[in-house]
């Protein structure tokens, strides 16, 4: 069974940094992209951060110069810095993967995987 857990999560103060870290776990995976999403109370799910393979990040506009993404393949993980936080980054963010497992040296058809989500507050 793959999963992605997310740590890192946390309280900060407008104008502080978190670091958010996702790993995948449950067996040999091919990744084709990983990244962050968020989504806010009363608000609808949100891009964060992709990083596809091959290039081509893309960020949400509202934290374009603020959040940084950055994968390790051989450790699976994708790590999200957060700089410059401010209240209305305050959501629950959530990691994501299109992965496919390999199974036999085989890879499966590629499918979305969520993580269970870390909840950041960014307040005084």
């Amino acid at each position: 069974q793959v999963r992605l857990a997310e740590s890192g999560g946390g309280l900060a103060q407008p104008g502080g940094s978190l670091r958010l870290s996702c790993a995948v776990s449950g067996g040999v995976v091919s990744i084709y992209s990983m990244g962050w999403y968020r989504q806010a109370p009363g608000k609808q799910r949100e891009l964060v951060a992709l990083m596809p393979n091959g290039g081509g990040t893309r960020y949400g506009e509202s934290v374009k110069g603020r959040f940084t993404i950055s994968r390790d393949n051989a450790k699976l993980s994708v790590d999200l810095q957060m700089n410059n936080l401010q209240p209305e980054d305050t959501a629950v963010y959530y990691c994501y993967g299109d992965l496919s497992r390999v199974v036999g040296g085989i890879a499966e058809g590629a499918k979305d995987y969520w993580g269970k989500g870390t909840l950041v507050t960014v307040s005084s």
